[in-house]
């Protein structure tokens, strides 16, 4: 994973420490950006360019009609790959798709029926609302979709999630909508899809996570707490501490950041620059009330008990014994921040400002991560503009930034993934939906 390491790149300020390294003084060192693969290859198809050696198969997309008779839905978002129990070389993908009820019209409704009685909610008409997942059961060994369906139906604006040590799909809904005629429940919850389904699962919110604008979530393997983020500009960065280890519908609490010693600390640096690059904070967690928050207020109940705020948080990826978190629009520049959050058994948990933008040559408006088999981190960029420039960004351990990947369509890249044994990268093409395998050379650099 990536670990120590202090540097400023370009105009792009990026460190880290070790857990073990906290307080331990390191040099800087001015680095220049860099492609561990080499040059961008340009795509005869006018999709992807990728680096000589790296190569794509499209294995799905938007329209095609799924082994359960439903199509391939639109806005796929983000995604998990979950080994299969006991099938050899198997996986099960699990993609958002992020459609609200007005996108009916991308989902077919005459072919639905089979879903709707397993739907959290529905149009008047008894039809469930479109956003949900999919599942794709993929063959590592052949390069084959086995299966696709629908794996959960009837939410709103699914836009990503995390996957869990116990082999599911946390899948967040992206809203706080409310009764209004055409939906007719309380939305802004997470879900859950276990990897071993073989069709439709029955939709239950898991209300004690926190009914809020939720984007992703990542889960420490050894306590279980599952982490949070929130797609707004007044953010906060949440944890729920379940009542039983793996079984979220059980209960439990949910937490807030608080900066120890600084309430109400602002990261977003959108004023002053209030946090430094690579500097360490101690944190701690202050428990919030009503988690179901009809009022859609936890992020200002936090506030109120001081927690932090984040500049739009989404992207959330567990790596070794931390995590890391995409702030889109944080920084003096608004182009973007990577956070890095260490849980610590012995005393307050540490965050960290661990990259902020300052070029949008380098790095822009970063969204869903993951990191590589190498220790690489890989940032999709999501932009907001009319016309976007969206490339997938590796930085190496050493700290040197690259392109790995730059995307044609006017559209973002999402959802990027690993299989297990880290020989594919999975990511979609948001709209049309296209999911893409992309294999090649991960273990080098």
């Amino acid at each position: 994973m990536i670990t120590r390491r202090q540097f400023i790149v370009g105009s792009i300020a990026f460190s880290g420490l070790a857990a073990s390294a906290f307080g331990k003084n390191t040099s800087f060192t001015n680095m220049r950006t860099a492609n561990i693969y080499g040059a961008l290859v340009p795509d005869s198809n006018g999709l992807l360019d990728l680096p000589e050696g790296f190569s794509y198969t499209v294995i799905s997309e938007f329209g095609q009609v799924m082994s359960d008779g439903l199509h391939v839905p639109d806005r796929a978002d983000g995604m998990g790959c979950l080994p299969i129990d006991n099938a050899k070389n198997k996986v099960a993908l699990i993609r958002n798709h992020e459609l609200h009820p007005k996108h009916i019209e991308l989902q077919p409704p005459s072919i639905q029926s089979h879903v709707n009685e397993l739907a959290y909610d529905t149009y008047p008409n008894g039809i469930a609302l479109p956003g949900g997942t999919t599942t794709l059961i993929y063959n590592t060994e052949t390069k084959k979709v086995e299966r696709e369906f629908v794996s959960l139906a009837g939410t709103v604006r699914n836009c990503s999630g995390g996957v869990t040590p116990w082999g599911t799909w946390l899948t967040c809904e992206e809203t706080a909508d409310t009764p209004n005629g055409t939906v007719s429940k309380n939305h802004g919850f997470v879900f859950e899809v276990p990897a071993s389904a073989s069709k439709t699962v029955k939709a239950k919110p898991l209300k004690a996570l926190g009914r809020f604008v939720h984007e992703a979530a990542c889960v420490d393997p050894t306590t279980g707490y599952v982490y949070l983020t929130e797609d707004r500009g007044d953010s906060l960065l949440y944890r729920f501490v379940p009542n039983e280890y793996g079984k979220l519908e059980a209960g439990g609490s949910l937490q807030a950041l608080v900066v120890k010693g600084r309430p109400q600390f602002d990261t977003r640096n959108w004023q002053q620059s209030a946090m430094g690059v690579s500097q360490w904070l101690d944190v701690e967690w202050v428990t919030l009330e009503n988690p179901e928050s009809p009022e859609d207020d936890l992020r200002k109940q936090g506030y109120e008990k001081g927690a932090a705020l984040f500049a739009r948080g989404e992207g959330i990826h567990w790596g070794d014994g931390e995590m890391y978190f995409c702030c889109t629009n944080g920084g003096v520049k608004q182009l973007g921040q990577v956070m890095r959050l260490v849980p610590v058994t012995d005393g307050p948990d540490k965050l960290q400002l661990f990259l902020e933008s300052e070029d949008k040559n380098l790095y822009n408006f970063g969204d869903n991560l993951t990191v590589c088999p190498n220790g690489h981190l890989l940032v999709c960029e999501d932009q907001y503009t009319d016309i976007v420039d969206n490339h997938l960004r590796g930085i190496t351990p050493n700290g040197e930034v690259y392109n790995f990947a730059k995307l044609h369509a006017q559209t973002e890249l999402a959802g990027a993934c690993f299989s297990p044994d880290g020989n594919t990268l999975f990511v979609n093409v948001y709209s049309p939906t296209k999911t893409l395998a992309i294999s090649g050379p991960w273990f080098k650099g």
